[in-house]
Parts: C-alpha cells; sequence; structure tokens
C-alpha cells in the first residue's frame, strides 16, 4: 500500500541512494505491508528523520497505515527527545540504529535498512483525531514542544498543487538537499512520490565533491534550496559547472537578496534552466505561492502569486481588508493545505480543523499592480527605535548587499548586529546608519565566527547573545 491513494507501477524505481542501491515503488508497498504487521492500530510513533532510505521507507509506511509520525531531526539531543516523549507518550520510535543504544531497555520489534522500531512500554494512548496525518515542529532541533497539525488533505492537497505548478512527472529525478524533519525538504519528497518519480537520496552536503559526483551520475533534474543554500551555490561557482540534466531550481525558506535572485535567474535564462521563487510556511504543509520563472528578473523579490488551489489577501492591523495596491499589511492565505492547527500536548492531538482553512501568517507583505506579493518583514520581527518602528528583517537584508551573512536583533532602542567578519564592524555600523538614518550610538555590531543555522539555514536568534 502506497500513500496518497495513488499507484504507481510497482516495478518504477522510487529511490536511488549515494550508496547506489535502487528501490521500487513495490519494495516501498512490501515495507509499508511489513510495518502493518508490527503495528496494527492507529498510535504515535517519533521518527527520526534523516535523508536515507529507512527513514524515508518508515515515514510513507506510517502515512499509509495511518500511523501518525512526528518528524524529528535524528540529531536531535537526547535530553530534549525525552522530554518530547514524556509530553507527548508515543508508542513506538523509528530511529536510525546509532541511536538505538539509548534505549536499550525497550525492546526492538522490528528492524530494516539501518533503522529500528522501538516500542516504548508504558505510554498510554492519547486519543487522535481521524484526519491527523503528523505533526511537524516549526522550531528545527530545538527541542520545542510546540508542533503544527497537519491532516491527510493537507498533504495531498500541498503535494499535488507543487506537482502542478513544477510539472512534475514520472521522468523527474530531484536530488534532496534539504531535511526530511523540514516542510520544505518533506514537501519535494510528497510531490515526487504523488507523480511516481524517483528521489535520488543523499545526506551530503553541497560542500562535499561526493554530492557532485551523485547529482552528475545520477542525471539529478532538480535541485531545491533555502537561501543559505543559495549563498553557498555562488561561492561554489555553481554558474560555471557543467549540469545537463538539471533543469530546475526551486527556493524557499526565506528571502533571498536580490542580487544573488538575479545572478541565478540570469544563469537559469542563459542555461535553458527553470528557477521557482516560492513561499511557505510549515503551518500551510509547506508552500503557498511561487514565481513563475519569466518574472524572475522582471520582479525580483516577489514571492508571487498563491499556488494553484490557494488564494492570498491583505489586512490592516484592525482586521480589514487592504484593497490598494503597495500597502503594507499581514499576508492572509486562504487554501486547502491550511494545517489543522497547533499541538503543544498530547492532549491537542484529538483537536479538529481551527484553522478551517484560512491562515494569518504574521508576515507583513504588499501587493504590485498585477497582484504579485512581495514580504516585506514579520510582525514580530520589529523593534522600536527612539518611537520608529525598524523592521529587522529588512534591515538584515539591507546588510546582505555588502556582507555574506549577518543577524540583526535587540530591543527597543538598541540594535544589535552579529556579522563573521571582524574587520567590517565599524564599516556595518557606518554603512547602516547612512542608509537608514539611525544614530550610530543605538547600534552595536558584535562578531560572530558563524551565524547559528538550523538544518533548513533558518538563523537561530535564541543562540545569539542580546545583552
Amino acid at each position: 500500500m502506497l500513500p496518497f491513494n495513488v499507484h504507481h507501477s510497482l516495478s518504477k524505481t522510487a529511490v536511488i541512494t549515494e550508496d547506489g542501491v535502487n528501490v521500487t515503488y513495490g519494495d516501498i508497498n512490501d515495507f509499508s505491508e511489513s510495518v502493518k504487521k508490527v503495528i496494527q492500530h492507529r498510535c504515535l510513533v517519533f521518527c527520526l528523520c534523516q535523508n536515507t532510505i529507512g527513514a524515508l521507507c518508515g515515514y510513507l509506511s506510517f502515512l499509509s497505515n495511518k500511523i501518525v509520525p512526528v518528524m524529528l531531526e535524528s540529531k536531535i539531543d537526547g535530553e530534549l527527545l525525552a522530554g518530547l516523549i514524556k509530553i507527548y507518550k508515543p508508542q513506538y520510535l523509528w530511529l536510525p540504529d546509532h541511536r538505538i543504544t539509548e534505549f536499550l531497555q525497550y525492546k526492538i520489534v522490528f528492524s530494516s535498512h539501518h533503522y529500528s522500531l522501538v516500542k516504548l512500554d508504558g505510554n498510554d494512548d492519547f486519543p487522535l483525531h481521524n484526519d491527523l496525518a503528523m505533526l511537524l515542529s516549526t522550531s528545527g532541533s530545538t527541542g520545542s514542544s510546540k508542533f503544527v497539525r497537519i491532516s491527510y488533505e493537507n498533504i495531498e492537497a500541498n503535494a499535488s498543487s507543487i506537482a502542478d505548478y513544477l510539472s512534475i512527472d514520472e521522468n523527474e529525478r530531484p536530488v534532496t538537499t534539504l531535511p526530511m524533519s523540514y516542510s520544505y525538504g518533506l514537501s519535494v519528497i510528497n510531490s515526487h512520490i504523488l507523480k511516481g518519480a524517483t528521489l535520488l537520496l543523499t545526506s551530503r552536503t553541497l560542500m562535499e565533491k561526493d554530492f557532485w559526483t551523485f547529482l552528475k551520475a545520477r542525471k539529478a533534474t532538480s535541485l531545491s534550496g533555502v537561501p543559505y543554500t543559495y549563498k553557498i551555490l555562488h561561492k561554489l561557482q555553481f554558474s560555471r559547472m557543467d549540469l545537463p540534466s538539471l533543469k530546475t531550481l526551486t527556493q524557499a525558506g526565506g528571502k533571498l537578496n536580490e542580487e544573488l535572485i538575479r545572478e541565478i535567474a540570469e544563469f537559469c535564462f542563459h542555461s535553458g534552466k527553470l528557477f521557482f521563487v516560492m513561499y511557505g510556511q510549515t503551518e500551510a504543509t509547506a508552500r503557498m505561492s511561487f514565481l513563475p520563472p519569466q518574472y524572475a528578473l522582471m520582479k525580483p523579490g516577489s514571492i508571487g502569486k498563491a499556488i494553484p488551489g490557494g488564494e492570498f489577501s491583505l489586512i490592516d492591523d484592525k482586521g480589514t481588508d487592504i484593497i490598494e495596491n503597495d500597502r503594507v499589511g499581514e499576508l492572509v492565505y486562504k487554501g486547502r493545505n491550511v494545517s489543522m492547527g497547533y499541538a503543544t500536548c498530547g492532549d491537542d492531538l484529538e483537536k479538529g480543523d481551527e484553522n478551517q482553512g484560512i491562515l494569518f501568517t504574521g508576515d507583513l507583505a504588499k501587493r504590485d499592480r498585477e497582484d504579485f506579493y512581495y514580504i516585506v518583514g514579520r510582525k514580530r520581527r520589529f523593534i522600536k527605535i527612539f518611537g520608529n518602528r525598524i523592521n529587522l528583517d529588512e534591515t538584515e537584508n539591507l546588510l546582505e548587499n555588502i556582507i555574506s551573512d549577518c543577524a540583526c536583533t535587540g530591543e527597543d532602542d538598541h540594535m544589535v548586529i552579529y556579522i563573521n567578519d571582524k574587520t567590517r564592524m565599524a564599516e556595518i555600523k557606518k554603512y547602516l546608519s547612512s542608509k537608514t538614518g539611525l544614530n550610530q550610538a543605538v547600534i552595536t555590531v558584535r562578531y560572530c565566527a558563524e551565524i547559528p543555522k538550523n538544518s533548513a539555514g533558518k538563523t537561530i536568534y535564541s543562540k545569539l547573545d542580546i545583552s
């Protein structure tokens, strides 16, 4: 049995691993049947994810058998994991074999592809809503107990929409560059499995030679990344690489600076590739918008328009719809991919659909005359300096015009900027003051050898000292 209620030829290759192992859709179907024999009732499973066949087959099998996986990073800290187990009381853990030693007091009931299913004795099931398909975290590996409740309809609707606008078919071969525990990375998997494509599954990073060897040898057709990914590609002089099989690049997970957008878009235009800038949130099961490739150079910085089946609107501080163009308001999304709501404890797993298909994104945006949308910041990423609201996201975007990586935090009347180049601290302060009119006295620039990022490449502000 395969997920998403679709049936591909069982002999079709579903996955090729970096070790050259071919896994067919029939193999995944057989794996799912094996799991069904072991877990015979609907329950919660903590799935410790990495981009390997064991994690992937486990995830797809849980969906197929109406078992609810909680998608976590395989490297999650043991103490944080124990805390989540205490809160949500899963019946099972699906984890890579190298973490088995942490749970030797429990019984292993099934093993395959270097993964093992561990039965946690003594945990009583929390009631699970019939529509609940899985739980996704918005906080990476921080161990937060807050998860997004995703339904089966959410997954299928978003996967179908993505496959539609990216024209995904069974001939596609996406290479994995993002973690499975991250909604964007998972959406790449879902949309391609839906269409019977072949996943090129690797845990290698872009900085490793073996990644590029694998991509070329297996003729990857698409590559997906967050802004941090594209900064790495820029450093690697990606535009000079000979990659004839690669035809599609997608970017989401944050705003890419316009200079880099133009660089990638021009490269794709001249090399016959397609570059899709996209926007999404875990609360919408992944993606809410895309910018068609033909507009990448015309409208750099735009997130485009809503995905097929979705709808955008803007509201002001009073909740009134904004009709005018170029006026900033909170971005509101409507669609079947909007999640059911949040869970912060086991009792929340019984809740129904609290969002009812509408998501107040918390992002501030504007709309141009042709109904293309632009994110300008987040409602919660503001500070006030001398009574004036300062958008920290916009400040970061501004600084990235002259420095490769930075993070802006602070509190009212005090902005703190972290950079990874000691020699440019005075320059950064002077540049920002000249661009914004802020007095240099309210700006502190600090050196940070490496800006802390989660596995999706997003800045972890909680790990920066803002005192």
